[in-house]
């Protein structure tokens, strides 16, 4: 009988809990010795990919069905992950081993390992170029690996101490913050040549980025003087410097709304920057250090891990209101998104768990199975297995924009292009479900801005 009560009690909190949104599913167990601290996510196989800092390993989650379906080894002290969609590869950085381990997608078996600088501490992916970016962090530099033959093409020098990387799709390169003492400047690298474009005076400590796809704009969060500072992705300008609270640690874009999110470990608080006007529109409450953050362009919440809280806090993306927090494991330091089953999961360093946080509220939009043509609207347009494109993302007036030849791209919520698009039917039935901005570039010799539309493709 007293089982019974605990069963319907159990129930009786997760139906409550299911009701409200975000809700802890399971929690993943890894050995002891684990310290699990970096995550990835292949949308291929659907699968989920945990780089193991203590027990050099690599643990395979399937996205399905939350189980652990391999463990492979890894070089010393792995801390940093990332995924090729083009080759179905995934990418460990080893910070103490100097090499970064490469993975096939299908079979989970080790692909070979590439020597790169010291202290590998982060990972990025160029889609444009099929390149994957190393940034070394006791040896001052980024390794430029090809993402088909897996040989290295550059070592690109860069200040000291390189903590983050970022993609700008649209113009083809990647940023690099370095936070050392003799530093605090942003690293330009072009994508196609390799070479040093230049670099940007930020703050101390430069340590978070992110890239704003609607403004092309990045954003960089320099932890020693509390600030962001937001650089013009296309001229690698320094368009404003804003202050925030003490000592952020990390950066996300908000798509839907167009802000970025920056998590102040020190402030225990999120500051919220808009898109357009580059000011602070609103502060909101963090944890207890809050360290990392991830977008669900699904339901449009940001969440924030908080190291010291033990938990993680879910906030609206319409309203800035903090909606809950739910517990998950010691430390928790990353995070990564499967949109295929809506989960978040949570590498917890300390506790060597994976929580897995599920949402239970409806995704998508009800709509026929006939395919949609993006409309010249500030709404997003739904679309189901094929997106139909005119020659512009908007359709002209009869007669007019006969030739245009400008180039489109689609780009995934967190600013990625994930699709060259064409004139016509383009095929998007691989994609995982989930928020989409169709980017139109004009030519060179055009006067018109980008134009940016947003798509939701639904199941």
């Amino acid at each position: 009988m007293r089982k019974l009560a605990i069963f319907v009690a159990v129930a009786v909190l997760l139906t409550a809990s299911v009701a409200t949104g975000q809700w802890l599913e399971t929690t993943i167990n890894l050995p002891n010795t684990a310290m699990p601290l970096a995550l990835c996510y292949n949308p291929t196989n659907n699968k989920v990919y945990c780089a193991n800092y203590g027990n050099n390993s690599v643990t395979i989650v399937d996205g399905a069905t939350n189980q652990v379906i391999a463990t492979v080894a890894a070089d010393t002290c792995p801390r940093a992950l990332c995924y090729n969609s083009r080759d179905n590869k995934t990418y460990c950085g080893n910070q103490e081993a100097r090499s970064v381990t490469i993975l096939d997608g299908s079979n989970d078996s080790v692909l070979g390992s590439v020597s790169v600088g010291s202290g590998p501490r982060a990972l990025c992916y160029n889609p444009a170029d099929n390149k994957i970016y190393c940034a070394n962090e006791h040896g001052g530099s980024v390794t430029v690996i090809d993402g088909s033959t897996n040989q290295v093409l550059a070592s690109v020098l860069t200040g000291s101490e390189p903590q983050a990387l970022c993609c700008n799709s649209a113009n083809d390169k990647v940023y690099c913050a370095c936070s050392g003492p003799d530093s605090g400047y942003v690293y330009v690298i072009d994508g196609v040549t390799n070479a040093l474009l230049g670099r940007i005076t930020v703050g101390p400590g430069a340590w978070a980025l992110c890239w704003n796809a609607r403004e092309n704009k990045v954003y960089c969060a320099s932890s020693d003087a509390d600030t962001v500072a937001i650089i013009d992705g296309s001229s690698d300008s320094l368009l404003a410097t804003v202050a925030v609270g003490s000592a952020p640690l990390d950066l996300v874009w908000n798509s839907q709304d167009d802000e970025v999110y920056c998590a102040n470990s020190g402030s225990r608080s999120l500051t919220v920057i808009d898109g357009t006007s580059d000011s602070v529109v609103a502060t909101v409450p963090g944890g207890n250090m809050p360290c990392a953050l991830l977008y669900n362009s699904q339901n449009n919440k940001v969440y924030c891990a908080n190291w010291n809280g033990a938990d993680v806090t879910v906030t609206d993306g319409a309203t800035r209101q903090v909606l809950r927090s739910i517990p998950v494991g010691a430390a928790p330091a990353s995070f990564c998104r499967n949109p295929q089953q809506n989960r978040v999961y949570v590498a917890n360093m300390s506790s060597s768990t994976i929580s897995v946080l599920r949402d239970s509220m409806p995704v998508g939009v009800t709509e026929g199975t006939a395919p949609c043509a993006l409309r010249s609207t500030t709404a997003a347009t739904v679309v189901r297995g094929v997106l139909h494109l005119s020659s512009s993302p908007y359709p002209l007036p009869a007669g007019e924009g006969q030739g245009v030849t400008e180039r489109s791209v689609l780009l995934d919520a967190s600013g990625r292009k994930v699709l060259d698009l064409l004139a016509g039917p383009n095929d998007v039935r691989r994609l995982a479900p989930g928020v989409y901005f169709v980017r139109q570039e004009p030519q060179a010799s055009s006067r018109k801005p980008q134009a940016v539309s947003k798509v939701i493709i639904a199941q």
